[in-house]
Order: C-alpha cells, then structure tokens, then sequence
C-alpha cells in the first residue's frame, strides 16, 4: 500500500512539473528599432528648428529669424517631416508668442511623423524663451549664480517652478542646467549662466536643479561638455579653446559632470571648444571621437544621449559644411545632431556614409535605441 501510494504521489509530481514546463517563455519585449528603415534611423538622429522644415524659408541671420520665425506648423512642414522624420524639434524666442499658441505650436510639432521630441534653452537668467516673454507672466531669474549666491533651497525651487510649466505646455527636454565651471573672468559666453567658479559648489547645484527639474517629468541636458567655463571667445562666431590637460579638467570641468551624471542625467549637450591637449589635435571637441567617446563614454561611464551644441555655429560653419560636420559628428560619437540647417542633406550623407562602410550600421542603430528611451 506504502509502495502504491509513492507512485502515486511521483506520478501526481510529474503531472505538476509537467503543467509548469508547458507554460509559455517570457516574451522579450519588441525591438524599438524593428520595422525602421536605415533612412529613418538617421533622421531620428537630427533635431532642427521648425524653420528647417519649411523649405520655403530662407535666413541669413538671427535678425531674420527673430523677425520671421515659424509659429505654426504648415502643409509644407509635415510634408518635409514625413519624408525625412526628425527626432527632435528645438523652439526658440521667435518660435513662441503666448501660452495658447505655444500649446497649440507644440500639439502640432508632436503629431508630425515620428513624433519628436520637443526642446527648449530654458535655463532661467538671460537665456530663457518663455519666461523672458513677458505674455507668460512666469517667475524670471536673475542668473544661475545669483541663484547659487540665495542657496541650494532657491536653486531647487527655481529648477522646479520651470520644470513644471515646461511639462505643462508638452516641452520633454530642457537643455540646462550649465554645467560649466565659471573659471575665465573673460569668458562672454558663459558667465552667470554657471553655477559658481568653485566645481564643487558648481557640481551639488547642478545635480539639485537636475533633480527638481526632472521631477516635473521634464529631461535636463547638462551642458558644455568637456566645460566652456574656461574659454574667452564665441563659439557662435568662431573658433575657442583650452589649453587644460585631462587631469586638469578631472579636478575641474570635469567635477560638476561627473555629479550631473551621477544624479540621473540622461542627455549631455557638447561644446564647440577645441581641446588640444586632450583631443591631441585643433578640431572641435564635437567632433573628437577622444573627448565623447574614450573621456565621455569610456571614463566618465556616460550611456545617456550625447547631443551637439547648434551645429549652425560659427566654430563648426567656418571650417566645415553641414554635410562634413554631420558625418564628423557621428563618427566621434554624437546621439543627436542639433540644428543643422540643411539637415536634409546631412541626413542623406550619412545615410550614404553608412552603405558605404564608412559607418557601420550598428553606430546608427546605438544612438536610435537611446534616443527612443527617452520616449519610454
């Protein structure tokens, strides 16, 4: 009876453990990239002024721009993203006149094909888009190191009150703070839009606004990577540079991005800035496969999007066209290509770049899969 009782329950055993290996495997979750041509792949990677899109625009400074800049989206427009879809639309001053159009402009941005993201320089002080216009009435900030000087408190309720209203007109990604250490008395870029001149200090505040701005569900971008805090001249007009070794920079520039990376940050804006002795030549560090990917990536263990600063600057456009720049910029390791002009051409030379061998697909296919987290 024992005997018969034990084979029964070995028999009832087996039945369950059959039951538990039939079930079905986890299903992995789909490829964000499956169904994606080579084509859409590299275009998700361009993110452009609405002008850009309109083909029958035409600019030949920022005068034009301010006097004419798109506020609507057009026929022309959706025509121009359905046949190259950019990942990202970046708004400007010109771009936004009052609360119901800014809502109405960003609705209208987001339903184009691919549904990009949308951008802004939101930093409080001098550069700030929306609360600069006066139609919004919103809270205006002296600078970043005014801010700094009241205490992390004020830097973390300013950091909020503009993450939340950039969350509430549909803006995902705000390329602040400045992460940039205010080192150059000379510097006419930078400034006060740095935290301080001490990284230290520098660094807790630019994880503090990062935290509270993110925790409006809007995405920061730290910003100059690898620091423009120590220049004098205009990367918007031409050519900067530091003469600062890595291992000066690692006890400088270097503290606040290695904070901002620590706090979460999943977008990182480079500079324009030439850094020969890091980079071992003059070129941009944009363009400098050693600064974004064997100082950014490799020793800073940065995985998060690499953004360009405006690839329609001075320090880009006076030594290369957008076609050069672009496929320069993607060799070094750049995620997104911010604000070329004629990105339509710079799409198909490095769509042409990548069927040539000169890229391989799976670089492509890297920084689509981290742009498309950003949707997630």
């Amino acid at each position: 009876m024992k005997k018969l009782f034990a084979i029964s329950a070995a028999c009832c055993l087996l039945v369950a453990c059959g039951g538990d290996s039939s079930k079905k495997a986890a299903v992995p979750p789909p490829d964000p990239l499956e169904g994606m041509t080579l084509h859409e792949k590299v275009s998700t990677m361009f993110w452009v002024r609405p002008e850009s899109l309109e083909p029958a625009f035409v600019w030949q400074s920022n005068d034009d721009l301010v006097a004419n800049g798109l506020r609507e989206v057009t026929d022309t427009m959706r025509a121009t993203a359905a046949e190259y879809p950019v990942g990202g639309v970046i708004l400007f001053a010109h771009n936004i006149q009052d609360p119901e159009q800014l809502t109405a402009f960003v609705d209208s941005l987001k339903a184009l094909s691919g549904h990009p993201l949308i951008c802004i320089d939101e930093e409080g002080g001098r550069v700030a888009r929306i609360a600069n216009n006066k139609a919004f009435g919103l809270p205006r900030y002296k600078s970043m190191a005014d801010l700094a000087d009241k205490g992390r408190g004020a830097v973390k309720e300013a950091a909020g009150t503009i993450g939340k209203y950039l969350h509430g007109f549909g803006i995902d990604i705000d390329f602040a703070p400045v992460a940039d250490v205010n080192t150059n008395p000379r510097n006419i870029v930078i400034g006060p839009r740095a935290f301080s001149d001490n990284p230290e200090v520098a660094a807790d505040l630019v994880a503090t606004y990062l935290k509270a701005l993110q925790a409006q569900g809007v995405y920061g971008c730290l910003k100059h990577f690898p620091g423009h805090g120590d220049t004098s001249a205009d990367t918007h007009f031409g050519y900067a540079v530091s003469n600062k070794t890595w291992e000066e920079m690692l006890q400088c520039e270097m503290v606040p991005f290695k904070a901002g990376i620590a706090a979460g940050a999943r977008l990182i804006m480079t500079a324009h800035i030439s850094a020969p002795k890091v980079a071992g030549d003059l070129i941009p560090s944009t363009l400098s496969h050693v600064v974004l990917e064997e100082k950014l990536r490799g020793e800073l263990g940065f995985d998060g999007v690499i953004v360009t600063d405006a690839m329609e600057m001075g320090a880009i456009t006076r030594q290369f066209t957008a076609v050069e720049a672009s496929v320069l910029a993607v060799k070094a390791g750049a995620d997104v290509l911010l604000c070329v002009r004629d990105y339509r051409a710079a799409v198909d030379a490095v769509e042409q770049a990548v069927l040539a061998g000169e890229i391989p697909e799976s670089r492509i296919d890297a920084s689509v899969r981290r742009i498309l987290k950003l949707k997630d």
